[in-house]
């Protein structure tokens, strides 16, 4: 009898996610899309989720579905525009009653804790309160905007203090002005300004969209700020949404918050499966590449055995030992991608000829597909060059057609140098196979 649960693999999979996010600070934003009440218990139950397990949450919202079919229904038409847009009197008591609205029923969801629910015992305070500085947007173009606002400033040192008395913070799409009035502000904005002020973690963009998806390679999860601005200037049919979120993703980079992610609200299970899983389900943009092609270090030692071991239990690789590993470490190149070495090449240089061995190219089973075995190729190919050599020899008996696919042609084994032929071992029957640099 079966009595695995999927659950728990899972699970122990997650814990280095769980130690990781402990006491961070992470700035989610959730648009007004996503708050429909049918939609709502169980995102609220997952950021009740994150907060029991350490995570500062600041919890961004917006309302413009909200305030679009208010407006309908008191017979105004909703205006055209996305942000800004001009905000009259009757507009803004409809944004102002719609904010209060959406605001106490998420903290009225915070605070369930019936025995039968996934809150039962979660016995956790939201605060809310004029924490965003606003000004006006002001007369432009000739457009007196009214009530529409900009944010001025975040007030950060009592989001600060709130955090750490053990509140989830709540700031609706509403801004306070020095002068007593209060302002329509952009949700989006109201994000990036509390991130970057808080230094924030992570920003987390919860919208329409898992993110940006490429016709031809599907949806991209990572992305610099660069990549997302350049696959912005190129795709002139982007929502309007998802434009905002990449724009905001990029400017939060800029000013020193390390991860923003873009996940959709269609998704029942995106927040915890961007958090807790290697790979997320959406767009991740990264002040710093989250894949890293660099040299290998001694403690990496671990990762490289593990990397290797399904191979050499296949026969594909010839075993090394953890002694040869550490031995030859000045040799290898990895990748690495949000901790775990997904892939890895050696060089080894025949000393007293112009000749090296390329050897150890790996890419993780799950990595397989993309473009990382040729990254290493060209990085291991670039360092034998540096160093004079002028021909790169492997050794294979599983993935010929990959090598001759990237220039490689086989030789007889009396092409090798003399000090790697008297190493060769004829029971595995290698090909032997030469690419000139």
């Amino acid at each position: 009898m079966d009595t695995s649960f999927p659950f728990a693999e899972w699970f122990r999979s997650s814990s280095p996610y769980i130690n990781a996010h402990r006491g961070r600070t992470f700035v989610i934003l959730v648009e007004g899309q996503a708050l429909e009440a049918r939609r709502r218990e169980s995102l609220i139950q997952d950021v009740t989720l994150l907060h029991i397990l350490g995570v500062r949450v600041v919890l961004v919202f917006g309302i413009r579905p909200q305030v679009d079919q208010a407006l309908a229904r008191a017979g105004h038409q909703p205006p055209v525009s996305d942000m800004p847009r001009v905000v009259d009197d009757a507009t803004m008591h409809i944004i102002e009653r719609e904010a209060m609205h959406m605001r106490l029923g998420l903290e009225a969801q915070l605070s369930l804790g019936l025995p039968n629910t996934p809150m039962y015992g979660a016995d956790i305070t939201a605060v809310s309160g004029n924490i965003v500085m606003a000004r006006p947007f002001g007369i432009r173009d000739g457009i007196d905007y009214l009530h529409e606002g900009e944010v001025r400033r975040v007030r950060a040192e009592a989001i600060t203090s709130l955090l750490d008395q053990r509140h989830i913070v709540v700031l609706p799409p509403i801004g306070y002005s020095s002068t007593g009035e209060v302002f329509d502000v952009s949700a989006s904005a109201i994000a990036l300004h509390a991130a970057t002020a808080l230094k924030a973690d992570k920003l987390i963009l919860i919208g329409d969209s898992s993110g940006f998806t490429d016709p031809s390679s599907g949806l991209l999860r990572q992305l610099t700020p660069a990549d997302a601005e350049r696959f912005m200037a190129q795709s002139d049919a982007l929502p309007g949404e998802l434009r905002r979120h990449l724009g905001v993703a990029c400017e939060a980079a800029r000013q020193g918050v390390a991860r923003t992610h873009l996940i959709s609200w269609r998704d029942h299970d995106a927040l915890l499966g961007e958090l807790f899983t290697r790979d997320g389900v959406g767009t991740m943009i990264t002040r710093d590449r989250y894949e890293q092609l660099r040299d290998a270090e001694l403690r990496d030692v671990g990762g490289l055995l593990a990397l290797l071991k399904p191979l050499e239990e296949q026969g594909v690789l010839v075993a090394r030992s953890r002694e040869r590993l550490e031995h030859d470490m000045g040799d290898y190149l990895v990748i690495e991608r949000d901790g775990m070495i997904i892939g890895c090449a050696a060089l080894h240089v025949d000393h007293g000829t112009d000749m090296a061995e390329l050897a150890c190219v790996v890419v993780h089973g799950s990595y397989r597909g993309g473009e990382r075995g040729d990254v290493l190729l060209q990085a291991i190919e670039q360092r034998a060059r540096r160093q004079g050599i002028r021909e790169l020899y492997a050794l294979t008996t599983h993935t010929a057609h990959w090598f001759f696919e990237r220039g490689f042609e086989t030789v007889p084994v009396e092409r090798l140098p003399e000090a790697r032929r008297q190493r060769y071992n004829p029971t595995r029957n290698s090909r032997v196979l030469i690419k000139p640099l």
